[in-house]
């Protein structure tokens, strides 16, 4: 099985999830996706393929998401800046053949194991 995870080390949830995936004898696909942002046609389809719309995966939080005046922002406008500022995208997104999914918290990654 061939699993991906877009991952952050300094991230507790994608250290958690990562863990998880490597306990279950998996060893995955480790993308580094703030040295290397995705698109945003990538981006869109993990939106598909999780279900999940753009708001679900920002991380409002982020101080970028306010100095870029991202509140109530559209689809395309949210994308568009994750794929800029790959800081603001939530981690860790999990891909297995199983589904793709956010893991928050990282226990969610089993049932794609």
């Amino acid at each position: 099985m061939t699993v991906t995870i877009w991952h952050n080390p300094a991230c507790s949830n994608s250290r958690g999830a990562l863990a998880l995936i490597r306990e279950a004898g998996i060893e995955p696909v480790v993308v580094d996706y703030l040295g290397a942002p995705p698109d945003a046609a990538t981006l869109r389809q993990v939106l598909a393929e999780s279900g999940l719309s753009a708001i679900d995966l920002v991380r409002s939080k982020e101080p970028q998401f306010v100095e870029l005046g991202l509140a109530g922002a559209d689809e395309a406008t949210l994308l568009a800046a994750m794929a800029k500022h790959p800081r603001l995208i939530n981690r860790p997104i999990v891909r297995t053949p199983k589904g793709t999914r956010l893991c928050r918290p990282p226990e969610r990654v089993l049932d794609l194991l």
